[in-house]
């Protein structure tokens, strides 16, 4: 039930989000473009994440699925709000992100220690979550995740 209530939370939240909050513009590469990359880089890899769990790329909000591939952060609620205390600990700080993490906290207070984790993780990488990775998806995961010590 909690599971529902925070994913009908996003829903209701994800379009005014891109609407009003999101500054950057949207990519202009295409899922399709992604498949035709190096299969041992960033944007392979974005691909091969969408398709595993039949995820589009959302306008605005791509660099999210970008966190999870670089991360290896799942998608279930808990490990979405592990991402932002991940990106809180990279120094990322926004309304939504402290949001996420308030509601998180309060409804998935059994998980506190793996979120905990999750933003020590952060604190101990480079700082990348304002990094443009469109222009990046062509150079291999390995190198980039390397590039900002992320583990």
């Amino acid at each position: 039930m909690k599971s529902f209530i925070f994913e009908a939370l996003y829903e209701i939240s994800k379009k005014p989000y891109q609407k009003y909050f999101k500054k950057n513009k949207p990519w202009t590469i295409t899922v399709q473009e992604l498949i035709i990359l190096p299969q041992d880089s960033l944007g392979f890899h974005l691909y091969c994440f969408l398709s595993k769990h039949s995820f589009e790329l959302q306008p605005k909000l791509e660099s999210h699925d970008i966190y999870h591939v670089l991360t290896n952060i799942g998608t279930t609620v808990p490990e979405e709000i592990s991402m932002q205390y991940y990106l809180w600990g990279n120094g990322k700080k926004s309304l939504y992100l402290f949001l996420v993490i308030s509601t998180g906290t309060l409804f998935y207070s059994s998980h506190f220690k793996t979120f905990l984790k999750a933003y020590k993780r952060g604190k101990n990488t480079l700082q990348f979550f304002q990094v443009d990775f469109q222009k990046l998806v062509h150079l291999p995961l390995h190198k980039i995740r390397n590039a900002f010590a992320i583990n």
